[in-house]
């Protein structure tokens, strides 16, 4: 951090509730440092830009940071939509790697070189929120005028920089947009997802370590707020996120100094014993007195020991072991669980019994969120196949410049910014088990080319390699798109179509299934909750509904209304998240929404509104976090705020 900045109480650092005359201070402060640079205010904008094929390098340097931050970019973009805002992620010295927006904001921020490949640091740009974020490694505001250059004080930008599991500086993330759409919120939702990725970062790269996820408020547990540190096999600390930072009242550096004994007073053996069940909540103590609540995460220690450095000897078993995405440490499931009454999904579980253990190739398809990777993990799990690993790619995630290096790995120095010792692909580490490859329909066409090689010869050849590699897999492909037509219109290879297609499944549409009440049952229970009880209005509704978003919109549905039916266990039309009854159609009687059936609107607004009241006190006023253990949109929140506000 420069002098000037720290002599600056942090309150005006990041530019938040700071009195006006504090904020002029700041600015001015920052104006001048820019001018120290050489800059001039009147400067014109830098087209200058990375080419493609740099900017995916770029990527590939990044692929940690890059891979974690775009889905929380997409997150994060669709709670600011239609607000003419944009979203981006930059490296460590302002450039921007990525951006997601509204259109119209896109082609007005280009006018100011505010796009992927451009460098946006302080040197370059004078003040501005990548720029002065990453420079005071703060969270920064940056409003209007308060820009250096001219051209850019039509902006308002948020940022924050995002920490590595060490405490590194590896980027920042920023929402950028009109000065008159300004939002004091806008700040909040740009701390929520740094935490995210940086929480995600962290358990990625301690993935073989033994954790400790504590807090001393046991509804903050789970949540971004929950501190994390990791320890080797010995007990020493090899990294905290900010959160264990803060509870620790320790900085980065300071808390891998320590061990567990020094930290929370107790040695590894005594740790494992306190350690129970999956998800057994246990009380720790702190060396400072303070008693705090701890979850302890299973850990499997590798042969050359534990952490980072082995994961590096063994790059291909550390990729292997990936954390699983919350939710995925339930029981593996059965197609017999898929099995809820539904005759067109008995009929598709049939044949793929059938088929099993002749490798065939099974193509699913089916709508976004209809189950289509349960199946394919389903099938896996009663092949012969079922102890090597599952492997799903996302084809529609990855960038292009990503997805051939993804696929089939790379060996060392096989491009600027490879990594030491290369990278399995994630077709070698299907070998022994399962490859699926969701939204098949989205991948290149050039990529199908080198993907049809590998299902034909069985070997993969990586990026720099001179030798191919034997590979043994089974494959399962999902889409949501129509193949045949791609075919026709030359946007999907045919011969690659009839490689993949042995056996092709329907998964059926959640509003054409006969099973309804059955899913909705084991749905819950998958959850480890209680099945509560419904009203028969609410089934009714559930019935007419048309559930656009399928299986994963009725999940969404039932955690939201299982958590505000808290323990009485009923789920009423009061519990219904508002969203959904804003969509669910009259009935055929022509009667209201079920949203009217018990006391009117007023009533179930007032539940509502109680339900987010509470979740705001135990989660100290923070609103993304009470709408995550709401289940529900930050706008579902703010509108029952403003409820509470108006006459």
């Amino acid at each position: 951090m420069r002098d000037d900045a720290a002599a600056l109480p942090s309150a005006i650092r990041v530019g938040e509730a700071a009195p006006a005359a504090d904020r002029a201070t700041v600015v001015s402060l920052w104006h001048e440092r820019a001018r120290r640079l050489g800059l001039s205010e009147r400067l014109r904008p830098d087209f200058s830009a990375l080419s493609r094929r740099a900017l995916g390098e770029l990527a590939e340097r990044h692929r940690a940071l890059y891979t974690h931050a775009l889905p929380v970019m997409e997150l994060l973009h669709q709670q600011i939509l239609n607000t003419h805002s944009m979203v981006l992620l930059t490296d460590e010295r302002g450039l921007v790697m990525h951006t997601v927006g509204d259109g119209d904001f896109l082609r007005k921020a280009e006018q100011v070189a505010l796009k992927p490949g451009v460098l946006w640091s302080e040197d370059s740009k004078g003040t501005n929120a990548i720029g002065t974020a990453l420079t005071d490694r703060r969270a920064t505001l940056v409003h209007g005028g308060e820009h250096f250059l001219t051209v850019n004080r039509f902006l308002t930008c948020s940022c924050c920089p995002i920490r590595g599991p060490r405490g590194e500086l590896l980027g920042a993330l920023d929402v950028s947009g009109p000065e008159e759409g300004y939002h004091p919120h806008t700040m909040g939702l740009v701390r929520f997802s740094t935490h995210m990725i940086e929480n995600q970062l962290f358990i990625g790269e301690f993935s073989q370590a033994l954790r400790i996820h504590f807090h001393v408020r046991a509804e903050l547990l789970g949540t971004l707020l929950e501190g994390i540190v990791a320890f080797d096999e010995s007990g020493r600390v090899l990294g905290a996120n900010p959160s264990a930072q803060s509870l620790f009242g320790l900085e980065a550096q300071g808390v891998t100094g320590h061990s567990l004994t020094s930290l929370f007073d107790i040695d590894v053996p005594a740790l494992l014993e306190q350690r129970g069940a999956a998800g057994t909540v246990a009380q720790l103590t702190l060396r400072s007195g303070q008693a705090v609540l701890a979850r302890i995460e299973p850990y499997a220690p590798l042969r050359r020991g534990t952490g980072p450095a082995a994961a590096r000897c063994a790059p291909e078993e550390s990729a292997r072991r990936a954390p699983e995405p919350a939710g995925a440490r339930q029981r593996a499931p059965t197609l017999a669980d898929l099995d809820t009454g539904d005759p067109a999904v008995a009929a598709v579980i049939g044949k793929v019994r059938v088929v099993q253990g002749h490798a065939i190739p099974i193509l699913i398809l089916g709508e976004t969120g209809t189950g289509k990777e349960l199946l394919a993990h389903a099938v896996h799990n009663e092949s012969e196949r079922r102890t090597g690993p599952f492997v799903a790619v996302d084809c529609a995630s990855l960038p292009e410049s990503l997805i051939e290096a993804e696929l089939f790995g790379y060996e060392e120095g096989a491009f600027t910014g490879a990594r030491r010792r290369g990278a399995p692909g994630k077709i070698l580490l299907a070998d022994g088990g399962t490859l699926f490859l969701d939204e098949i329909g989205d991948m290149p066409l050039a990529l199908q080319t080198r993907l049809l090689r590998a299902l034909q010869e069985r070997s993969v050849l990586p990026l720099g390699a001179s030798k191919e590699r034997p590979v043994d897999f089974a494959v399962i492909c999902a889409t949501h798109r129509d193949l045949k037509d791609m075919m026709r219109r030359g946007t999907f290879r045919e011969d690659l179509y009839y490689r993949l297609n042995g056996l092709m499944v329907r998964l059926p549409a959640l509003r054409e299934r006969q099973d309804l009440e059955a899913l909705m049952e084991r749905i819950l229970r998958a959850q480890g909750v209680p099945v509560p009880r419904f009203a028969p209005e609410v089934l009714a509704a559930f019935h007419r509904y048309h559930w656009p978003g399928n299986i994963r919109q009725l999940t969404n549905v039932l955690r939201t209304a299982g958590v505000l039916a808290g323990p009485a266990g009923q789920i009423g039309p009061q519990q219904l998240p508002e969203d959904f009854l804003d969509d669910l159609p009259a009935a055929p009687d022509g009667s209201a929404t079920p949203a009217c059936a018990r006391g009117g609107k007023e009533d179930l607004k007032a539940l509502r509104t109680g339900a987010v009241a509470a979740a705001l006190q135990r989660t100290a006023g923070n609103i993304s976090a009470a709408a995550r253990a709401l289940g529900v949109s930050r706008n579902t929140v703010y509108r029952a705020l403003r409820s509470t506000r108006s006459p």
